[in-house]
Parts: structure tokens; sequence; C-alpha cells
């Protein structure tokens, strides 16, 4: 069992830090959340994504795409996503482009997924004209969209605790799994500096080292266009408030969620809220300018969301029918999820930064 083999490797080198036991637990070969065969989302997984709710959350990304497509000069484009999945929004994305013939036939949709067992479900789902590069860097440097949605809060995070100075939080193992502090690395206190973050003494918090690679590996790669990245968390201001002493990190096992990542390991999915501040200032810093940043729901109503839905479910349905549906997705897309979800547009060259999901 992963349990055992996470324990051996402590007994062997010592505590690991949160970082590397989460990254065990979530990507370790063949044992690890992601990398091990069982369904993940949906009714027999752990949790829902939004493009497991509807078709029309992906049709509204693909109309995001198009103008996107167009403001770049309606040539060749690239979509690269990260994390897709199931496949499901890909797919869904790909069937409302396929409209737009002249974009369709130019367009190049790649997919960057770390989980082979996600890889393999996804190559059996969708078309040829998707393909799998092992790293953004083959394809630059491209024009076009990168793409992410519910990808930065599956990162593995580093836990720290301001006592009399930052200290970083380790696992170790005895009887059972415990917690130890040790200082933390200039890398970590240097984060929260950047950010002009001062945490409070007992505070604790995730930093999340790797989103700053991921956004600095994409501004490299892209020569010109925009990044969509839809994901839960706040803004810096929002994110370290009294009411988030304890961290944000949670995990979902079979639609329950709990915040202890030492049960159920490799059988739950961990994640933690993401700073979107971090995301706008490295990102600055490698050249790419903030767009805007919105809640989904207010994007999906700006995109129309509703009126999509009416116009392409009509068909066949009773007004009665129609309405309780409309009612559901509702709730679930633009109420529950539509208000914790953001959406961050960022852009690089020079391309117009009026989009229309930001509109509102």
């Amino acid at each position: 069992m992963l349990s055992d083999i996470i324990k051996q490797k402590i007994q062997q080198e010592g505590p690991l830090s949160f970082h590397d036991f989460m990254e065990m637990a979530l990507y370790y070969p063949q044992s690890g959340y992601y990398t091990s065969p069982p369904e993940k989302i949906g009714t027999n997984g752990d949790f829902y994504t939004s493009s497991s709710l509807t078709s029309a959350f992906g049709a509204m990304i693909g109309r995001q795409l198009e103008q996107l497509w167009g403001l770049l000069g309606g040539g060749p484009f690239t979509i690269v996503e990260y994390g897709a999945g199931t496949g499901q929004l890909c797919q869904d994305i790909l069937d409302y482009l396929q409209a737009n013939r002249r974009l369709y036939d130019q367009l190049r949709y790649c997919i960057i997924e770390k989980s082979p067992s996600l890889r393999e479900q996804q190559k059996k789902r969708l078309p040829d004209k998707v393909s799998w590069p092992d790293s953004i860097r083959d394809l630059a440097p491209l024009t076009g969209c990168v793409l992410s949605n519910e990808l930065v809060d599956n990162f593995s995070v580093h836990q720290v605790v301001m006592g009399g100075e930052l200290m970083e939080v380790y696992v170790d193992h005895g009887e059972d799994f415990t917690e130890r502090l040790a200082p933390a690395s200039p890398a970590l206190k240097e984060y929260l500096a950047e950010l002009r973050v001062e945490l409070p003494e007992g505070y604790r918090a995730e930093i999340n080292l790797e989103a700053i690679r991921w956004i600095e590996e994409i501004a490299a790669s892209l020569q010109k266009g925009y990044v969509i990245t839809i994901d839960y968390g706040y803004l810096s201001s929002g994110l370290y408030t009294g009411s988030r002493s304890r961290g944000t990190l949670l995990c979902y096992h079979q639609h329950t969620i709990n915040d202890s990542p030492y049960q159920h390991i490799g059988q739950q999915d961990i994640t933690a809220h993401v700073n979107f501040s971090a995301l706008c200032h490295w990102g600055l810093k490698s050249g790419l300018a903030c767009c805007g940043l919105t809640n989904q729901a207010q994007f999906l109503l700006a995109l129309g969301i509703k009126e999509y839905f009416r116009k392409t479910e009509a068909k066949g349905q009773d007004v009665l029918a129609l309405a309780k549906k409309e009612a559901q997705l509702t709730h679930l897309l633009l109420v529950d999820m539509g208000m914790k979800y953001k959406v961050l547009i960022q852009r690089k060259g020079r391309v117009p930064q009026d989009l229309l999901g930001l509109r509102l």
C-alpha cells in the first residue's frame, strides 16, 4: 500500500516535507491518487467538475476561445489544456468549435497530462486532432491559448506555520503519521515577502511554489495569446485572513470532504486554494499582463450560458422539464461552483484585453 511505501521512505530518509508527502499521495506511480485506475470524477468518483455537469460549460469556454482566435488575427491557433481529466471539457470545446470550420481547420489542440491512466482514458475518447506533448516547451513558440480547469489546486504545496520565525511542516511516522516543524527555506520566505504577506504568529498556510514555475514556463513558451485559469481560491487579501488561519487544505473522498491528508492515502484527492495574486505577480514578471479576474458565474453569464442552454436543451422537452433542468444548472454551476470558482485571464503580446467573459 502507498502508506507503507511512504512510511518506509521516512524510515530510510527521515521526515518528508509536506510537499513531498502530497506529491507521493497524488502522483506516486501506479499507486497515487491520480496515477491509479479508479474513476475520480463524476457519480462513481470523488467529486464533480463543471464540465462533468453539462456540455454547456465547455461550449462557453469554446465561445471565449473563438473570440480569442479572432483577436489574434484568425490564423493558426493552438489550445493547450493542462490536466484534462476525463477529456470531457476538450470534447465539448471541440464540438462547439466545429461549427466554425475556418477556425477548426486551423486549430491544434494539445493536452499536457501528468496522469498516465487519465491520458489513456482521454486518448480513447478524443479525436485525432488532439495530441499529447510531454511539455509545453515542445510547442514553443506558440500562438493561442493555454487553458486549465481545476488544475492548480492539485499542485503539491508546502505548508508553513508562523512561530518565532517561519517554519515548514514535515511529515514523520512513529505509531502513526505525525507532523514536525523545521525552519522554512529561503524560497518560502521570499514567496511571502514578494507578495508582501505577513503572517501572524500561529498562522498556518500553504505556499505553492509549483504554481510559480508553471506560470513562468507558460509565459516562456507562449509567444502571443492568452492564459485562462479556472480554479477555486482568492487573492492574497482574501486568502490570508483570520478565518483561514488553519490553511485551506481539503481532501475529497467518495463525495465527502475532510481535512485529514493522512487517511485514505492514495485514495483521496488533496487540494489547496489557489493564490491568484501569486499567478498575477509572477506572471507579470514573466511577461503576462492581467486582463481580469472574475468568478465563474459572471464569466459564464457574460458568455450567454443561459440563452445557450435554453436553445440547445429546448428540443424535445416540455417547459416544466426544461425549467427544472435550468434551475438545477443555475444552482450547481452558477451559484454553488459559480461563486466559489474564479476565472483569471492573462495575455502576452500586443493583444486586446476586452474579452467577452470579463464584461460583467
